[in-house]
């Protein structure tokens, strides 16, 4: 009888442990090199009316990942087999991490995602047919930043446009500032970094994170 109460004990502390968590942490997701591109732009690469091929949902809702890649090409070198994510955008726009940016010979600009106004620009290139175009701006490291839904917001007690830490407990835990808090009915609430900071920290496809807020 002594065990079968222990089990459950143990059963219960492992339920309570398990709710706290999804209560007080986030999920944490690195975000790799990839290419949004506009109508006009698809067109050219890939031909008049092509639509992209989704081959894998994000976690972001209506966001996926395209059969398609391509290769950008900077002053100094090109990346290769880069991913198209959809759906397409009004403006094409390209994110890499610093270390991508180094290799490309860019200096890439730090900015949230469509922030993309006087960013430097960049040669991307369907490597299928050897088409190639040349954005003026739209080259960009993005930010740091966290997708919250409404209801995590006010759990949170945090606001679209707010600026926060967060603890992230990977195998080398870190805290990183300057966080952005994106807040939208459409989102899933998740923290998106980039294989830099990832790689920093230690990231593994269950690490979390806390949000430390400053007020």
């Amino acid at each position: 009888m002594l065990a079968q109460t222990n089990i459950n004990i143990d059963a219960i502390v492992d339920t309570v442990i398990k709710e706290l968590k999804e209560q007080l942490f986030i999920l944490i997701e690195a975000s790799g090199r990839h290419v949004h591109l506009s109508r006009e732009d698809i067109n050219t690469l890939f031909g008049n009316d092509y639509q992209l091929t989704p081959v894998k949902d994000l976690s972001q809702p209506g966001q996926f990942a395209c059969k398609e890649r391509v290769t950008i090409t900077g002053p100094k070198n090109s990346i290769q087999n880069v991913v198209v994510l959809g759906p397409e955008r009004s403006k094409s726009q390209v994110e890499v991490s610093l270390t991508d940016a180094t290799t490309l010979g860019i200096k890439a600009t730090v900015r949230l995602s469509g922030d993309i106004k006087g960013t430097p620009g960049i040669k991307i290139t369907n490597p299928n047919n050897g088409v190639s175009i040349e954005i003026k701006e739209g080259l960009i490291a993005a930010k740091r930043h966290i997708h919250v839904t409404p209801e995590d917001a006010k759990r949170f007690h945090i606001s679209n446009g707010d600026s926060v830490k967060v603890k992230i407990f990977g195998e080398r835990p870190v805290i990183l500032e300057d966080v952005d808090i994106r807040v939208d009915k459409n989102f899933s609430t998740a923290m998106h970094i980039d294989y830099d900071e990832a790689n920093a920290c230690g990231l593994t496809k269950d690490t979390k994170g806390m949000i430390i807020v400053e007020k």
